[in-house]
């Protein structure tokens, strides 16, 4: 084995679905060439010595040209013991200790990346994705040529481990890359879907960070509040909603604030549908899946209560400027958005928005997990 090991991971964009995936419905996700990396080395001592670049470069399209980096140990040889809420470096570790894949001998591990950090592109997730991955590979196992295992793993090692609210949408679509359509209704399945849309995406970044935690529960508790109490009325998932239309009316018993945020998801769940269907069929419509995002944006800006004002300024300037639609990417309430437009009014929109303040990229769809 040749050291060091390159490994890097996607960050994504999601299309539509949501705050979906942690209610046990779908997401159309694509991953993007906004990667994590990380180098790994053997060491003599059985210490994991990580340096990953400096977290006040968390912008988009900052680079880290000055080689700016955060070092943190794990001592394998001492009890892990987790010192806060989101220890995800002693969580990676701890894991895959429990599975006998480390313990044999410490590593370093460099780490950088271009992904904005606290804006909604799962740059914990990836993070967390490419450090498994150059630990599993840096101790010779084979364990990572399993990407759904590997996307469960990321899923541990970030949220059930901490008891935190989200879901799975980001570690399965950074380990497979590509245009995914993924069901949660039981464990995840995830078909790779035939078309790319035509056109570009562009992400900018609004600079205003954002509180993931507080926010994946504040949209996903009264959601699944709604659902509970109406167990007693024969409802188990917001697809009977989709199933059968005419049962939305039970909804009418609900508290007003959860009756919101419940309409906001149904509507969302029908529009999913219909873009994925969209993806399937020709010819492709451009326009109408633009309105699909721009109608998904609207329920979680005004269903969810995700948005921000400056998100809503930079859809505005895109929508103005021919963008097809737009909206918040990743959990909301600060963060980074998209929007979708014509090949030709890429540069233009860019600019436009680049104008008003906010840091924009074209981007690419990409590979998945990979050395």
């Amino acid at each position: 084995m040749q050291y060091p090991i390159t490994v890097s991971t996607p960050s994504r964009i999601c299309l539509f679905g949501e705050h979906q995936d942690y209610l046990g419905l779908e997401v159309i996700a694509l991953a993007i060439d906004l990667r994590f990396t990380a180098r790994i080395s053997p060491r003599e001592d059985k210490k994991v010595v990580i340096r990953i670049r400096d977290e006040k470069l968390g912008a988009l399209n900052v680079t880290n040209d000055q080689g700016l980096y955060e070092q943190y140990v794990v001592d394998m040889e001492k009890p892990i013991v987790y010192e806060n809420k989101r220890d995800y470096m002693k969580s990676c570790v701890n894991l895959l200790m429990k599975r006998g894949i480390l313990g044999e001998r410490g590593f370093d591990v460099v780490m950088d990346s271009t992904i904005p950090i606290g804006k909604g592109m799962c740059s914990s997730t990836t993070m967390i994705m490419a450090l498994l991955r150059a630990l599993i590979e840096g101790a010779g196992s084979d364990f990572a040529k399993d990407l759904g295992a590997l996307s469960e793993l990321g899923f541990d090692a970030e949220v059930a481990e901490f008891g935190e609210p989200g879901g799975k949408m980001d570690h399965y679509t950074s380990a497979l890359g590509g245009m995914v359509h993924l069901d949660f209704s039981d464990g995840c399945r995830a078909n790779r879907l035939p078309l790319t849309p035509p056109g570009r995406f562009i992400l900018f970044d609004s600079l205003r960070d954002k509180d993931t935690i507080r926010v994946l529960r504040e949209a996903k508790e009264p959601v699944v509040s709604a659902l509970d109490e109406l167990k007693d009325k024969g409802i188990r998932s917001i697809r009977d909603f989709y199933a059968d239309p005419a049962r939305l009316e039970l909804a009418q018993g609900l508290d007003e604030f959860r009756r919101k945020k419940l309409m906001a998801s149904c509507d969302n769940y029908a529009i999913l549908r219909e873009a994925l269907w969209m993806l399937y069929a020709r010819p492709f419509d451009p326009v109408r899946f633009g309105q699909l995002i721009s109608a998904h944006h609207a329920n979680l800006r005004d269903g969810l209560g995700i948005s921000t004002p400056e998100i809503e300024q930079i859809l505005q300037t895109a929508m103005a400027n021919g963008a097809y639609g737009g909206k918040v990417n990743g959990s909301g309430g600060g963060g980074c958005c998209y929007v979708y437009c014509a090949t030709e009014d890429a540069e233009k929109i860019l600019r436009a928005v680049e104008a008003q303040g906010y840091p924009g990229h074209i981007l690419k769809g990409d590979k998945g997990n990979c050395v």
